[in-house]
């Protein structure tokens, strides 16, 4: 039996699993593992300048192809409290991640040594497993648990954490006999799917919503089947965005609160039936759980247990993986099709399509300083359908997916329920490395460019190139909208008279400044005729020196962006469209 250190053996693991991209830090707790991934040559590096912007990159990585698993490490006490905020990201939108810690000794671990930290207890709440390892031994084991537990039922992350002493013991090893465990996937009987299709058969007016879970399950394929097969129309939830092209004619537009479209809710809100496959009915989705449910019969697929009837009880639910569940769904909707039992849903299916080409909002503004719905409908120009969008939380955020279109799954990658200010610069980095080829653009309000703004240097570093649209109106924009409620504007303007930039005419940080310093191309527009220009010298910036481009648009100072309490409650702050002109990117405009 081959005799090796702990470290050897689990980075040996690491390549077999197949995880071979990692983000992080060295420190002196975790040198050893570090060692270790030198000596294999076979594990790919990123050098980050924030543990926690370490997280972010290994959780876009992950996000961003079918299996990817984007490894984050980082040395013992703060750099494992630094990688909390990531873990909550990807934990809660169900992200397969692992990270990887050092720690103090064995014997130290209560002694309140340096930077000894119980990060397992503290990971614990977040992640599918923490576990601080306390025998040098069991390391081989506790890898193999944490890929099985990564990758089976719900995905989510796993934080493994190394005592120094544990990572140089020597240990017995064969890496040529080692392999994965089977992934474990409850899957839908026949049963169940004859109960949920004749439900659904039986309804008038029906919808599937699609949730971040058929793209877990890269099960876009057979949703898509499903709904051809039956010709209902189909709502992706905000996580799902691209699982259906934007343009194909059974996408009946995103339902919720806030990122959503006018016909979506309107749709949703004329449905009789809805069958949700691998979604959460989170509250931005559903609003009141009275309103959204009323009038309407529900069959919820999701392949966490604990998820149905979490927010409300269906009329059916399975327990299943989304794309077991969608390939028996189609195979007894063939039957019932060749049987003469399906419906004809044209005319509700045309009545989806009409409202579509008829509830737009207005994009085409031509004020100076830019209103937000502009840029919007100049990236839909600029950038092409196969562009893959990353984002968090903001208005940047709500505006982006009310106005942009995605056309394939994977390609509008967001933090959605964790939303966390600063993931956006970071993810964005994951996403470039594990789509290197491809045409990644990240979008940010200014609050959240600044939060990790210093990870620019990482792409700068390791040439990984993506366009960072900053839309800059030197406010928290959400909050302040959502305070409109309590009759203040209170803590929430950022602007300032910038001393060294006094042309930044009171907007503060000079973002142009600061993104060159770090290594990166900059450009700033003011003036909404200049954004196509803007963005495709950008492209040609980012292709040419291979670093990050930041396109740092300067907006009006307020803007309210349309949104509720209620789906039938949406206010609509700004004029709507009446003419193809005034929404010219729109996926089916005015006549």
């Amino acid at each position: 039996m081959p005799r090796m250190r702990a470290v050897d053996a689990a980075v040996a693991i690491l390549a077999k699993e197949g995880a071979t991209q990692a983000f992080g830090l060295p420190g002196a707790a975790i040198n050893p593992f570090y060692s270790a991934v030198r000596d294999h040559g076979g594990i790919r590096h990123v050098l980050a300048r924030h543990v926690e912007g370490a997280s972010h990159m290994a959780d876009g990585y992950s996000r961003t192809r079918p299996g990817n698993i984007g490894i984050c490490i980082g040395t013992s006490g703060p750099a494992g409290t630094d990688m909390i905020t990531g873990l909550y990201a990807a934990w809660a939108d169900s992200v397969p991640m692992l990270c990887i810690t050092g720690q103090a000794p064995v014997a130290k671990l209560d002694k309140e040594d340096f930077q000894a930290v119980d990060i397992a207890s503290i990971a614990a709440p977040v992640t599918k497993m923490a576990k601080t390892v306390l025998e040098a031994g069991q390391v081989p084991q506790v890898f193999q648990q944490a890929f099985h537990l990564m990758r089976s039922g719900r995905p989510g992350p796993v934080l493994i954490d190394l005592p120094i002493d544990v990572q140089t013991a020597e240990i017995d090893f064969d890496p040529d006999t080692y392999e994965p465990l089977p992934v474990h996937r409850p899957t839908a009987t026949r049963a169940q799917a004859e109960r949920a299709i004749d439900m659904l058969l039986a309804a008038e007016r029906p919808l599937l919503v699609a949730g971040g879970g058929v793209l877990s399950a890269s099960a876009e394929a057979e949703l898509r089947e499903l709904a051809e097969t039956l010709r209902v129309p189909v709502v992706p939830t905000l996580m799902a965005w691209g699982v259906i092209p934007d343009d194909h004619p059974l996408m009946a537009g995103m339902v919720g609160l806030q990122t959503s479209h006018r016909y979506g809710n309107a749709t949703l809100l004329a449905s009789d039936f809805v069958l949700g496959v691998g979604n959460r009915w989170a509250n931005r989705h559903t609003g009141s759980v009275a309103a959204y449910t009323e009038g309407r019969t529900f069959v919820h697929v999701d392949i966490e247990p604990t998820q149905i009837g979490r927010v409300f009880a269906p009329d059916y639910g399975i327990v299943s993986d989304a794309r077991a569940a969608l390939t028996l769904f189609t195979e007894v909707a063939r039957e019932r099709l060749a049987a003469g039992a399906v419906p004809d849903w044209s005319g509700w299916a045309a009545e989806c399509a009409e409202r579509k080409r008829t509830m737009l909002r207005k994009t085409h503004f031509t004020d100076v300083p830019i209103k937000p719905q502009r840029v919007y409908e100049e990236m839909n120009k600029a950038f092409d359908r196969d562009t893959r969008y990353v984002t968090t939380i903001g208005l940047s955020q709500i505006a982006g997916a009310q106005f942009l279109h995605v056309y394939e799954p994977r390609h509008w990658i967001n933090a959605g329920q964790a939303g966390p200010l600063g993931w956006t610069g970071p993810a964005a980095l994951g996403v470039a490395t594990a789509a290197p080829d491809e045409q990644v653009v990240a979008l940010s309000g200014d609050y959240d460019f600044q939060f990790m703004i210093e990870e620019l240097a990482v792409g700068a570093q390791f040439n990984i190139p993506y366009v960072h649209v900053v839309v800059n109106n030197s406010y928290l924009g959400l909050i302040r909208q959502s305070q409109r409620a309590f009759d203040m504007d209170f803590h929430v303007q950022l602007g300032f008279e910038n001393l060294n930039s006094p042309d930044m005419g009171g907007y503060g940080v000079d973002h142009v400044k600061v993104a060159e310093g770090l290594g990166c191309k900059a450009l700033r527009v003011r003036d909404p005729e200049e954004l196509a220009t803007t963005f495709a010298k950008a492209q040609a910036l980012a292709a040419e020196h291979r670093v990050p481009v930041v396109v740092e648009v300067i907006l009006e100072r307020v803007t309210n962006i349309a949104m509720g309490a209620e789906l039938a409650g949406v206010n609509e702050f700004e004029d709507l469209a009446i003419s193809a002109a005034d929404a010219p990117t729109a996926i089916a405009a005015l006549d």
